[in-house]
């Protein structure tokens, strides 16, 4: 049953419904595939022109060659227009991120050595260059921004392009602009959607290639990316928006409803649900949600699913069925049950923890999985931009033992080469050839 009550839809699901049912898929059909895959084309095949051509035909903005790139006095001249209270909100939130980001950062090389004599040593390498993709749509996104810079400096990434989808002046958003300027990103492009992310991974005459790509974005950009991995790396795909709230009866109703309409507020396609054994609860979120969506003018194209569940432990099944984005976890006996989440990109926990703090200041990652992907894949972190890379040495006093095994496994796969590259070097091993075992 669904109901509309002003400007926001909502809808009671059955009691213990199946999470895995209410996932967000990341798939997308098969229009927006082909879609996307002309347009990476056209882009490998004719750079900088294609860029123009798609960025008239898709954003209705004129840009010549030679025009995507900010120049560094706009980047500076949007930071010395930042209004101070935002200026300083930034910074707040840029903190914050980069001190919950440095325990990822890469270590001191690590030095193994093995019971057979070999060491191994493992370092932590960074990305050598990184694209971040900034959304543009239906708001300016200086957030993402600080989200995305400061993983990628934690990480040691060296040079960093953004790519940001112009505004119908053919200009990104200033505020945007400002935040790259304030984090000491130069490099800044006036591209958005999948043509972004084909540029990014392929080059253009003007444009060169990266090595990794990661940002949220919509359908295109987030399908243009997992078209190009394998051409470059990529963090994740992220969808639409999420948040379940799972509440005990002693949560505050009116706050649980602020929170989902926060989330709601991002656009189509997201998923929000309130989660509780207490159907007077859940109809008090409902109304709350409602009068405020009137109040506050938003037009809601998600709807708001009310799931009663027969328990706290039902709920929390549940919650880690759908594995959301955001999961808030409210009242004391929620609140409870925070070390026994599993499967949520960002767990938010308490009265005061509103997902949308973790949006900008709470210092966690807002760049989050969606989809169910929380099962298999976390925030964007410093690891996200490192490679782990081992370094191997072999003496001569742990080659007849290791050579032994590699031999015995090489020919078991019928790998004949493998085995003499092992064996000849056992051969040739001062200590093999002086214990007699040479030949």
């Amino acid at each position: 049953m669904t109901e509309q009550h002003g400007k926001l839809a909502t809808k009671w699901l059955p009691t213990d419904p199946d999470g895995r049912a209410l996932r967000q898929p990341l798939a997308v059909g098969d229009q927006v595939e082909r879609q996307v895959r002309t347009i990476i084309e056209r882009v490998r095949r004719d750079g900088d022109r294609a860029l123009v051509e798609l960025v008239r035909e898709l954003d209705g903005v004129d840009i010549p060659i030679g025009g995507f790139t900010v120049p560094k006095e706009e980047l500076e001249r949007a930071l010395a227009e930042c209004p101070r209270e935002l200026l300083e909100a930034l910074q707040l939130a840029a903190r914050n991120v980069q001190v919950v980001a440095a325990p990822s950062a890469p270590r001191e090389p690590r030095i193994i050595s093995l019971p057979q004599g070999q060491v191994v040593e493992v370092r932590e390498l960074p990305v050598a260059r990184a694209g971040l993709y900034v959304p543009g749509g239906r708001a300016a996104y200086p957030s993402t921004v600080v989200m995305e810079v400061a993983a990628a400096r934690a990480a040691g990434v060296e040079e960093l392009v953004v790519c940001v989808p112009p505004a119908s002046d053919g200009q990104p958003a200033r505020a945007t602009l400002a935040a790259c300027a304030l984090l000491g990103v130069h490099e800044v492009w006036r591209i958005g959607g999948a043509q972004a992310i084909a540029a990014l991974a392929f080059g253009t005459e003007s444009l060169r290639p990266v090595d990794f790509v990661a940002g949220p974005g919509n359908r295109w950009v987030q399908e243009a990316k997992r078209q190009v991995f394998g051409q470059v790396g990529i963090d994740g795909l992220q969808g639409p928006s999420e948040l379940v709230v799972l509440a005990s009866e002693d949560a505050d109703p009116e706050l649980a409803a602020a929170d989902l309409l926060a989330q709601i507020e991002h656009g189509p396609g997201g998923l929000a649900v309130a989660v509780s054994p207490s159907w007077s609860w859940l109809e008090e979120v409902a109304e709350a949600a409602n009068a405020l969506a009137a109040r506050l003018g938003i037009a809601a194209d998600t709807p708001l699913l009310l799931g009663p569940v027969s328990d706290l432990e039902r709920g929390l099944a549940l919650c880690e069925q759908i594995a959301p984005e955001h999961l808030q976890l409210v009242g004391t006996a929620c609140e409870a049950l925070r070390g026994r989440v599993r499967n949520a990109g960002c767990v938010f926990v308490g009265r005061n923890s509103g997902a949308a703090f973790g949006d900008y200041v709470a210092g966690s990652n807002h760049v989050l999985p969606t989809g169910g992907a929380a099962r298999f894949q976390g925030a964007l972190s410093a690891a996200a931009f490192l490679r782990r890379v081992a370094h191997v040495w072999i003496p001569d006093e742990a080659l007849d033992e290791l050579a032994a095994a590699a031999v015995t496994i090489a020919r078991e796969e019928g790998l004949r080469a493998h085995a003499h590259s092992i064996e000849v070097r056992r051969a040739a091993s001062p200590t093999t050839a002086s214990s007699g075992e040479g030949g």
